[in-house]
C-alpha cells in the first residue's frame, strides 16, 4: 500500500497491480465502485458493489466495517472522495489508483509444468483474456497475445526461452491481437487457420498436422463455430489450448458472424469432435474466463475435460437443443467489435491509444 497527497489530506491508495494480487486471497478486501450505475453495468471489476458516491454518504452504514474496504471509479478522482467520506466514519479505506483505467492495465501470470511443455498463462484482468508461452527444448510458441505482446517477452526473457512460432487460435472480435507486431519484434513464423478473412501474409495451419517446438510438437485440430477458422491446440494429449471454442464456464457464441444457426451447427460438430473419447483427465485451457471464475494467484485458469462436461452440460444436449440454444443466446456483442475484427483481420489500423479506447469493457465472447 502506499499513500499519495491531496490537497488538504492524505489518501491512502492501492495500485491495480496489488488489487489483482488480494483479489482471490484471505486478504482480499470489500470493493466498493462509486461510479454511475450505467458505468457500472457497463465494465466493472467482478465482485464489487456498486454505491454511486452522490448515494454514499447516506449509505456508510452499509459498507462492511472491520474489512479493508478498496474504492473504485473511472479514474481515481471520485474514489479518493469516497476514501476521505469512509475514513472520516471510522472505515479502513483505499482508493484504487488510477481507477478502472489502472485496472484495464493489469496483467498476471500463472505457470504449469504439461508433459514436455513448461506453460505460462497470462491472465489480462479486466478484459478476461489468456494467452499462453508454450516452452520446451529452450524454443516457445506463443497462443493468442494480446495488444499487450511485451508482457510475453518478459517470460520468454526471463526465462531464457525463444520464440520461434505466434498463433492466433482464431480471429478476435474483443481484442486487439498482438500476433503480428510479436512476430515483427521477434522474427517468428506466424501460423493462423486459413479459414478466417485475414488479409496479410502468414503461414497456414490445418487440422491434424503438427508444430514442432524445441524438443516437442503441439497438434492442431479445426473446430470451427465460434469462427470458421477456430482451432484447439493439443498438448501432448495432456492438455487442451481451446480458444474460445471451449471454456471452463461455456462455450464460444457462434453469433459474431451474423450467422448464428450455421455457426452453431459447426461448433456442436466441432466440441462433439474434440470431447468424444477424450479422457476426463485432460486439462482445458482457454482464451477467455467469465465474471463467475475465481482467480487465484499463480494458479492458472484451467479445468479437468470431466469436470467441464459438469460445468458446462450444454455440450451433451443433442444437436437441436445444442443448435436452439447457442444460436439465441441474447448476450451483448463485444464493444466495438466490429472494428477490431478489421484490425486483427488486417484491413484497419490504428494507433495504441485507438485499441486502448476499442478494447474497453469485458469479454462477450462466451455463449454462457
Amino acid at each position: 500500500m502506499s499513500g499519495s497527497t491531496g490537497r488538504a489530506e492524505v489518501v491512502t491508495e492501492v495500485s491495480a497491480d496489488e488489487l489483482a494480487a488480494l483479489l482471490g486471497t484471505a486478504h482480499a478486501p470489500v470493493l466498493v465502485d462509486v461510479r454511475e450505475p450505467d458505468e457500472f453495468e457497463a465494465w466493472a471489476i467482478p465482485g464489487s458493489r456498486n454505491i454511486p458516491l452522490s448515494a454514499l454518504e447516506s449509505q456508510l452504514t452499509s459498507v462492511m466495517p472491520g474489512g479493508r474496504v478498496v474504492v473504485v471509479c473511472a479514474s481515481g478522482q471520485r474514489s479518493a472522495r469516497a476514501v476521505g467520506a469512509l475514513q472520516a466514519a471510522g472505515v479502513d479505506a483505499a482508493s484504487l489508483a488510477g481507477g478502472m483505467s489502472a485496472w484495464a492495465e493489469v496483467y498476471d501470470r500463472a505457470p504449469i509444468e504439461i508433459g514436455p511443455f513448461s506453460v505460462v498463462q497470462l491472465r489480462r484482468r479486466a478484459k478476461g483474456c489468456l494467452s499462453y508461452v508454450v516452452a520446451s527444448g529452450g524454443e516457445a510458441l506463443v497462443v493468442d497475445p494480446s495488444s499487450d505482446f511485451e508482457h510475453a517477452l518478459d517470460v520468454v526473457s526471463q526465462s531464457g526461452w525463444r520464440v520461434t512460432r505466434v498463433v492466433d487460435t482464431h480471429l478476435h472480435a474483443d481484442h486487439v491481437s498482438g500476433a503480428r507486431a510479436l512476430v515483427a519484434a521477434t522474427g517468428a513464423t506466424l501460423h493462423l487457420s486459413s479459414g478466417d478473412p485475414l488479409r496479410f501474409p502468414y503461414t497456414p495451419l490445418r487440422g491434424g498436422e503438427r508444430i514442432g517446438i524445441g524438443d516437442a510438437t503441439v497438434q492442431v485440430l479445426a473446430t470451427p463455430g465460434h469462427t470458421m477458422g477456430s482451432i484447439v491446440l493439443d498438448l501432448d494429449g495432456r492438455a487442451l489450448l481451446t480458444g474460445d471454442t471451449l471454456f471452463v464456464d461455456g462455450v464460444g457464441r457462434p453469433d459474431l458472424a451474423d450467422r448464428a444457426c450455421e455457426y452453431a451447427e459447426e461448433l456442436y460438430t466441432s466440441l462433439q469432435s474434440l470431447l468424444s473419447g477424450r479422457s476426463d483427465d485432460v486439462l482445458v485451457l482457454p482464451a477467455h474466463y467469465g465474471e463467475a471464475v475465481v482467480i487465484l494467484p499463480g494458479v492458472p485458469v484451467a479445468m479437468r475435460v470431466g469436470d467441464v462436461r459438469a460445468a458446462v452440460p450444454q455440450i451433451g444436449w443433442d444437436r437441436e437443443q445444442f443448435v436452439s440454444w447457442a444460436s439465441t443466446r441474447a448476450v451483448a456483442r463485444p464493444p466495438s467489435y466490429l472494428e477490431i475484427v478489421r484490425l486483427n483481420a488486417g484491413e484497419a489500423t490504428a494507433s495504441a491509444d485507438e485499441v486502448r479506447a476499442l478494447e474497453r469493457g469485458p469479454n462477450r465472447c462466451s455463449a454462457s
